[in-house]
C-alpha cells in the first residue's frame, strides 16, 4: 500500500491526539442548575364545595296597596331612609271618605232613633204602673228598644270598618329602613296587586343555596358556609340553618338556607359565592409560583434523587383551593416530596437541579 493511501486514514487520529494533547477531553454533563427547594408539608385543608347563591333579607318588606284607587301623593324617593310608621303614598280616599260620611250619619240617626225608643219606654212604663196600658204594649216598647241599641251597634261597627278601610288610604312603612326602587307614579291607578316599592330594614340576611342532589345525604344543620367576594377573599362565616325537605324537580337541586349578620357590604337580591364546607382533612399544600398552567392542565416540578444527584421531574397536579400563599394539592405530590419553588420556568424535565444555599 503506498504511502499516500495511508494519510488520509491517520489525519483524524493524529488531530484526536493533539486534541488530548492539549487538554481537551469528551463533552462534559451541564452544570446543575441551583433552584430554591421546599418540602412539602400537610396542613388542615377544607373539604369544600362552591356554589352561587342568592341573598335575600329577612327585614325586606314588600310594599303593596290594600285598596285600590289612583295615587294622589308620593312622600318618599328611592334610598331614603324611614322610620316605622312613616307615610310613603297618598291613594285618593274621596270615595271611601264619603262612605265613612254616610255611616256616620246613619250612626247619628241611629243613635236619635234609640233616644226616642229609650223615652217610649221609658213612658210605656209609667203608662204601666198606673194601669192605663196592658203588659203587651209595655213588651212592645221593650223590643223597640233592644231593636233600637241593635241597629245602633251594628252601624257603629260599619262606621269603625269604614274608619279603618280608609287609612289603608295612605300607605306607611311597617318597619324603619330603605326605600328602594318606586316603580309607580303620582295618577296611577293601583289595585292590591300592585308593588308600590320595598322597605328594607339593616340586620339579619339568608343565603339562599341550591346543592346538588348527589351531596344532598351529605348536608346537614350547622355544617360552616363561608359567603365569598369575586377574589375568593371571605365576607361572612355562617352555618346552614335550613335543609329543604325537597328536590326542586327543574334544576334538581336541594335548597339550603344560611343567616348572615349584614355588615354593610351586601344586598337583598345579590348572587354570591357561597362555599359550604363537608369537613377537614390533612392535605399537602405547595406554594402557588411552584405551580405552573400548561393547556388547562397544572403542572409542578420535583426534585428526585438518582445516582448522579437531583433531578427535575415535572409532574402533573390537581389542586384545590388557595390557603394564603399556597395551592392546596389533591393529587401529583405527597408530603414529604421536594417541590422546586424557583426557576421553574428555566427548567425542563431530567435538568440536573443542586438546592440553593
Amino acid at each position: 500500500m503506498s504511502q499516500s493511501l495511508l494519510k488520509p486514514a491517520i489525519m483524524p487520529v493524529v488531530f484526536a491526539l493533539a486534541g488530548l494533547a492539549c487538554g481537551g477531553g469528551p463533552p462534559q454533563d451541564p452544570p446543575a442548575m441551583p433552584v430554591k427547594i421546599q418540602v412539602a408539608k400537610s396542613v388542615p385543608v377544607d373539604d369544600s364545595s362552591e356554589y352561587v347563591a342568592t341573598l335575600k333579607s329577612r327585614g325586606s318588606a314588600a310594599i303593596m296597596p290594600q285598596v285600590e284607587g289612583n295615587i294622589t301623593s308620593i312622600f318618599v324617593r328611592s334610598g331614603a331612609r324611614v322610620p316605622a310608621g312613616a307615610p310613603l303614598m297618598q291613594i285618593d280616599p274621596v270615595k271611601q271618605q264619603a262612605t265613612v260620611n254616610s255611616q256616620e250619619d246613619t250612626r247619628a240617626a241611629k243613635v236619635a232613633a234609640l233616644q226616642y225608643a229609650k223615652q217610649q219606654y221609658t213612658r210605656v212604663q209609667g203608662l204601666k204602673s198606673s194601669g192605663v196600658i196592658s203588659q203587651q204594649e209595655l213588651d212592645q216598647a221593650k223590643s223597640a228598644l233592644d231593636a233600637a241599641e241593635a241597629d245602633l251597634r251594628s252601624v257603629e261597627a260599619q262606621v269603625r270598618e269604614q274608619q279603618a278601610q280608609l287609612r289603608y288610604y295612605r300607605v306607611t312603612a311597617p318597619a324603619s329602613g330603605i326605600v328602594g326602587d318606586i316603580p309607580v307614579r303620582v295618577g296611577d291607578r293601583v289595585t292590591v296587586g300592585t308593588l308600590l316599592t320595598t322597605v328594607d330594614g339593616p340586620g339579619i340576611m339568608e343565603a339562599y343555596i341550591s346543592v346538588p342532589v348527589e351531596r344532598a345525604a351529605q348536608l346537614k344543620p350547622g355544617l360552616a358556609v363561608r359567603i365569598l367576594d369575586s377574589t375568593g377573599n371571605v365576607l361572612a362565616e355562617s352555618h346552614i340553618t335550613f335543609i329543604s325537605p325537597q328536590v326542586e324537580d327543574q334544576t334538581q337541586t336541594v335548597l339550603v338556607k344560611a343567616g348572615i349578620a349584614n355588615a354593610g357590604t351586601l344586598r337583598p337580591a345579590q348572587f354570591i359565592r357561597a362555599r359550604v364546607v363537608w369537613g377537614t382533612r390533612d392535605g399537602p399544600v405547595v406554594p402557588v409560583l411552584a405551580v405552573s398552567r400548561i393547556s388547562g392542565q397544572y403542572f409542578a416540578f420535583v426534585a428526585e434523587q438518582e445516582k448522579d444527584g437531583l433531578v427535575a421531574r415535572q409532574r402533573p397536579v390537581k389542586v384545590g383551593e388557595i390557603v394564603g400563599n399556597d395551592y392546596v394539592v389533591l393529587e401529583g405530590i405527597k408530603e414529604g416530596d421536594r417541590v422546586i419553588v424557583s426557576g421553574t420556568q428555566f427548567l425542563r424535565d431530567g435538568v440536573p437541579v443542586a438546592p440553593q444555599t
